[in-house]
């Protein structure tokens, strides 16, 4: 079982091991099951976000001014009960950008998709592209890593919602970087992912 959430949490990841355990319950004979639980730094991953990123910098002529990596949000709550997925968050954000090259002042990680009033994962992304926007900043790239395919939450949330509050705020150019979806070299990557767990307990 191969989820395509790359950072674990126990709001995603978890709830597809939940389904998967559910029907194996009511089944006479199933399959032995291995679950790949999480990705975030695997190479193979990693190599093909920083791909992405150097394929749309060409296109449009190098990089913007700031690169925004927006994560989807969950409730700070969880993570002081022990998920790991903001850590996780995090490592993908630092390893794509060693591997960019980009120093600290070029990049931001936030998280989006906020809901209810407790409180999430901050920094949330539309009030800090808002505020980037009110501060100075004109370009930005924003993509969001833990999304490998694109959704209603990128295309809508991010590369419409955000786009606008980023523009209205005063920012002149927000340019949106495409999830994986189905490029050459995350269907390599995930082929790799899976091989090596089809081989065996992944030693690393």
């Amino acid at each position: 079982m191969l989820p395509l959430y790359p950072q674990y949490s126990a709001t995603t990841t978890a709830s597809v091991v939940d389904d998967v355990t559910a029907w194996a319950r009511r089944q006479r004979r199933f399959p032995e099951l291995r679950f790949v639980n999480s990705y975030h730094d695997h190479p193979a991953y990693i190599d093909a976000l920083a791909q992405s990123v150097r394929a749309h910098w060409a296109r449009e002529g190098g990089p913007a001014e700031q690169l925004v990596m927006s994560f989807h949000g969950i409730p700070e709550r969880n993570v002081r009960l022990g998920d790991p997925y903001q850590a996780e968050c995090l490592t993908t954000a630092r390893l794509l950008t060693e591997a960019l090259g980009l120093a600290p002042h070029q990049f931001r990680v936030t998280f989006q998709s906020r809901f209810g009033k407790a409180k999430w994962l901050e920094p949330y992304t539309e009030p800090t592209l808002i505020a980037m926007a009110q501060g100075g900043t004109r370009r930005v790239d924003v993509m969001c890593p833990g999304f490998t395919g694109d959704c209603l939450e990128t295309l809508e949330e991010i590369n419409m919602e955000a786009r606008e509050a980023f523009l209205h705020a005063g920012g002149q150019e927000f340019r949106y970087i495409p999830c994986l979806n189905d490029s050459n070299a995350w269907i390599t990557g995930l082929s790799q992912i899976a091989q090596q767990h089809l081989g065996g307990w992944p030693v690393r």
